[in-house]
């Protein structure tokens, strides 16, 4: 018993002299139980009141901390940042005050919170060692910010993944894929490795395969190509659309069509065409291949 009152005497931190005087009472034999029950009792009502403390603070704390947030969100909306800037500060400011909170806390419970500082000191050389790469993200969370290869809204293809990209946080980009599926890929591997925007520049090009049988007059699927590309008015006039013969295939004359649109009619544009292209040529008996085998038969 003794052992244990002076273990608990050297780590507490919640009024320490009771507990003191208790261990060295056994320790000279002399001692008054009484004396004893009234000391811990003090001890415990110091306790008590440090750990009530904590837990108003603490409370109050995530209701400050929320409000920050708000005030912050609100004075972002007003000042019109650019979501990916946005965001970036939304995630970083909120860890900070959690960590703010954190100490204040471990402030309200008694704890001497310069040792508290130097004891987080201490964790945080140990923690930072072994979450190198996330130091790395942050890292590479501050040069997405700044030279801005991507922003939120944007389209992109990195890592061997593409998606539209919904939030740049401390640590991650968030991707939203085309099926619905968020991914966070590590802000520093965006930062090193290569990345494909599709959306930097206001516009795109479409682009289609379409093979016709031989036999065929390439001439005039070329026309007829043409003809409904210019009906269609997200198709730019310039650059002009054009179609050549890409290959001669196996069973197959394989026709290249490219054409330019602005970026947010590109996947419209990229299926309704094909549509219309294969009901054009069927209006004009210009006939699609099948894929053929021809067999010799020796003697």
């Amino acid at each position: 018993m003794f052992s244990l009152l002076q273990s608990v005497a050297v780590t507490d931190s919640l009024g320490s002299s009771p507990i003191m005087a208790v261990a060295e009472d056994l320790k000279s034999g002399n001692v008054d139980w009484v004396d004893v029950l009234q000391q811990l009792m003090h001890w415990a009502l110091g306790a008590g009141r440090h750990i009530l403390v904590a837990v108003v603070v603490y409370f109050v704390g995530r209701y400050v901390v929320k409000f920050l947030n708000y005030l912050l969100n609100q004075m972002l909306d007003r000042r019109k940042v650019e979501p990916t800037v946005s965001t970036f500060l939304k995630s970083f400011v909120n860890i900070l005050l959690q960590v703010l909170l954190i100490v204040t806390v471990v402030s309200a419970l008694g704890v001497n919170t310069t040792s508290f500082a130097a004891l987080l000191a201490s964790f945080g050389v140990a923690i930072g060692m072994a979450l190198s790469g996330n130091l790395q993200n942050f890292a590479g969370g501050i040069i997405i910010l700044f030279l801005k290869p991507y922003k939120v809204g944007d389209w992109i293809e990195a890592q061997g993944v593409s998606g539209s990209v919904q939030a740049i946080q401390i640590f991650h980009t968030i991707l939203m894929t085309v099926d619905g599926r968020q991914i966070y890929v590590p802000n520093g591997l965006m930062s090193s490795g290569s990345i494909t925007n599709f959306t930097h520049t206001p516009t795109r090009m479409t682009e289609w395969t379409i093979g016709i049988e031989y036999g065929e007059d390439t001439g005039r699927a070329r026309q007829v190509v043409l003809d409904l590309l210019a009906a269609d008015e997200r198709i730019l006039k310039e650059p002009a659309p054009v179609v050549w013969v890409k290959e001669l295939g196996s069973s197959s004359v394989d026709l290249m069509i490219r054409a330019w649109t602005v970026n947010d009619d590109y996947w419209q544009v990229m299926f309704e065409v094909r549509e219309r292209i294969y009901a054009s040529f069927n209006a004009e008996d210009i006939s699609f291949p099948f894929m053929q085998v021809t067999v010799h038969q020796a003697d």
